[in-house]
């Protein structure tokens, strides 16, 4: 067991930290399901650090707090390069006489402040900073970011503290918040956010399917004392294993160190984490002693913030959505500026209490970053330039599309309408039915949802399953005036429609858009399910729901998040689940659980990593099911393990410099349609160029909930 630890903790290292794997995946799959059956054969030997924990573990019923020693400061800012070169008169005037040194420049991580303590080697305690003095203990959750060594080799010191950075990837974050509104959750704001949110969770199980990830960056109160420099200490933890920054300078004097900046400003969209700006540092350690610290920081570094990269403009209206789940979301309508190479003239404001917290009003001036270099936000407003007589905006009460009241739901901070006949409800309702991994109903995209809603001809999304399809082929679905029929179109719909009838339990229950309940969480669910019909009153989610009221007992059921089984529960107890339910038995339609299919070990892309980016010919999700059935495996992001890079129309020349250092091959369509071969099957004749084609590709990766 102790060989088996050692061999998965030494491989995690190589594959998280060094990017240079050196076994396939089924080898240290292998390694890890023999470790989890001896541990479970013979649990008194178990390594409290396994890395079998990282995923596993019962939910935490609070944070223990943590006493630092020495606190953990927080670095004097300055905003202007003046201010620096006070900075470096201050440490002449200060340093012992005769001293010199050089000065170490690194990125200024927009993330969550972390200790980490190691005794014998082993990380003992994760703490956040807290108020600098006292943090909370989240070990269990750290433990779950597989780039943090659970254990240091022979040569670190027995007992060492280091501190660094946990962050949210870029990518990590633009998937999170949009698998939170597909399920029907909240937003993140930004990926600090998101990060800080994510620790703060009480069950690891979710923290581990959380992007996080550190960078380590300083000492803390032991281990450290015998590094003569900083870059030293820097290449010992690396040496470790330690997760530390991919970019550091060490330089002499402070022109030298001003140009590091500079370089490092202009490439600071160009890393995983954000960066808000530049650490400068001393890099003789035994002259922190001397410098000293004031209260609040330490005197021998400074932190250097970027202007931010961010573009004025009006804010002509606030308009608010109604997503399928009766969300109110406001959205900025804005006077259109370019930012970071796109012009934006729409963004999101989140909730009513963020555009309160802001004090955000129509007309303002406003400051327009993006998040996570994603996501248009607002950063902050210019009064200055504010209008006499502007108003604070009023968030509706009702909702703007039936006149529904609009309430918040206990626990939540969004409005939501309330009325599920709700056109607007319905018309993403009935999109997202229809969306390719829920029932896959050809033909049928966005625009052609509006017009059913809007024409009064569907009312519910089971009425699909009851149209004229032969009047509907008459339908007049053109813009702008010019008339053009739906055509065959309806033929296409009437046999996606009747082929969904046959799709498993798991696929139906994520097609109801129920909130909570995204693609994962459904097939949890369904696993435990015969049929569809099980689920009203279901005994295995009722348990579920128990045993978490039920404080200090094992759970011995499904792993599902408790708020997606009350959602469950809650649908069928309403009177909309209910006619749901009966209407679809009416029908003849009661899905049965999905058998399980074995992974592809064989066929034309066999254990081949694959991204696809770009604009591509086909949907994403048609060509990542065709990548699984010939064996491959589809990823979000490329990695060292990425065999393809499958680039369409619109890649820029850094994402495929990137793969072929990597080592990846970039290919194009044909390419991966030659690949394929007899697996390529081709896109349904007749489908509308607005069908549901808008979702992401199927990518395995542990579950967000």
């Amino acid at each position: 067991m102790a060989h088996l630890v050692a061999e998965i903790n030494r491989n995690d290292r190589l594959y998280y930290v060094e990017a240079r794997p050196v076994i396939p995946d089924a080898e240290y799959d292998a390694m890890y399901e023999e470790l989890l059956a001896l541990e479970r054969e013979h649990p008194e030997f178990k390594d409290p650090n396994s890395p079998t924990l990282r995923v596993s573990g019962e939910p935490i019923s609070g944070f223990a707090q943590v006493r630092h020693s020495p606190p953990m400061k927080s670095l004097d800012k300055c905003y202007e390069k003046g201010d620096l070169m006070q900075f470096d008169a201050f440490l002449s005037r200060e340093m012992p006489s005769g001293a010199k040194w050089r000065y170490v420049v690194e990125p200024k991580v927009d993330g969550v402040s972390m200790s980490l303590l190691y005794e014998d080697r082993r990380l003992v305690r994760a703490a956040t900073r807290g108020n600098g003095e006292v943090g909370d203990d989240v070990t269990q959750n750290v433990r779950t970011i597989r780039s943090i060594p659970k254990t240091l080799p022979d040569d670190a010191p027995d007992e060492i503290e280091v501190r660094g950075e946990v962050y949210m990837t870029r990518d990590g974050f633009a998937r999170l918040n949009a698998a939170l509104e597909e399920s029907g959750g909240e937003a993140f704001m930004n990926p600090r956010n998101a990060c800080a949110g994510s620790l703060k969770l009480l069950d690891p199980k979710v923290v581990a399917g959380r992007p996080l990830d550190m960078v380590v960056y300083n000492s803390g109160g032991v281990g450290c004392d015998g590094f003569a420099t900083h870059e030293e200490m820097i290449a010992a933890f690396a040496r470790w294993g330690l997760p530390v920054s991919p970019w550091i300078r060490v330089v002499d004097g402070m022109e030298a160190a001003l140009a590091a900046i500079d370089e490092l400003g202009g490439r600071r969209h160009g890393f995983r984490f954000e960066i808000d700006g530049a650490v400068l540092k001393v890099n003789e350690r035994p002259l922190y002693d001397a410098l000293g610290a004031t209260a609040h920081s330490p005197r021998w570094a400074r932190a250097y913030k970027y202007a931010p990269e961010r573009a004025e403009t009006v804010l002509r209206a606030i308009t608010v959505q109604v997503g399928r789940t009766g969300v109110l979301t406001p959205v900025a309508e804005l006077e259109p500026v370019e930012l970071a190479g796109s012009v934006i003239s729409r963004a999101t404001l989140h909730n009513a209490e963020q555009i309160a917290a802001q004090d955000i009003r129509v007309g303002d001036h406003v400051w327009l970053v993006k998040a996570g270099d994603v996501i248009p936000a607002i950063d902050g407003v210019i009064k200055e330039k504010r209008q006499e007589g502007s108003a604070p905006y009023v968030f509706p009460a009702v909702c703007p599309v039936c006149g529904a009241a609009a309430e918040r739901v206990d626990g939540e901070v969004a409005m939501r309408c309330r009325n599920p006949g709700c056109p607007a409800q319905l018309q993403r309702r009935l999109e997202h039915f229809a969306s390719r991994n829920a029932l896959d109903i050809k033909a049928l995209g966005g625009r052609i949802a509006d017009i059913l809603v809007e024409k009064g001809i569907v009312r519910d999304p089971l009425d699909l399953f009851t149209l004229d399809y032969a009047a509907l082929a008459e339908l007049n679905v053109g813009e702008d005036g010019a008339p053009r029929k739906f055509g065959r179109n309806a033929a296409v719909m009437r046999e996606a429609v009747e082929a969904a009838r046959a799709l498993p339990l798991d696929r139906w229950l994520f097609a109801i858009g129920i909130p909570q309940v995204g693609a994962t969480v459904a097939k949890d669910i369904a696993a435990e399910h015969e049929r569809f019909s099980d689920l009203a009153d279901s005994p295995v989610l009722r348990n579920v729901i128990e045993n978490d009221a039920k404080k200090g007992r094992e759970r011995k059921i499904l792993e599902i998040k408790v708020e997606a089984a009350k959602a469950v529960l809650g649908f069928f107890a309403g009177e909309y689940g209910k006619s749901f339910l009966a209407r679809m038995l009416s029908l003849g339609i009661d899905p049965r659980r999905a058998e399980r299919e074995q992974v592809a070990t064989a066929g034309p892309l066999a254990g081949a990593g694959c991204v696809l980016t770009g604009t591509l010919s086909r949907p994403r999700g048609e060509y990542a099911a065709m990548i699984e059935k010939a064996g491959g495996i589809v990823q979000g992001a490329v990695t060292s393990k990425t065999r393809y890079l499958i680039a369409g129309a619109n890649v820029g020349a850094t994402k495929t410099a990137k793969a072929r250092a990597l080592g990846t091959e970039v290919i194009d369509e044909a390419r991966l349609l030659e690949l394929l071969g007899a697996a390529a099957q081709a896109a349904p004749e007749g489908a509308a160029p607005d069908a549901a084609d808008e979702e992401p590709p199927a990518v395995r990766q542990q579950t967000l909930f």
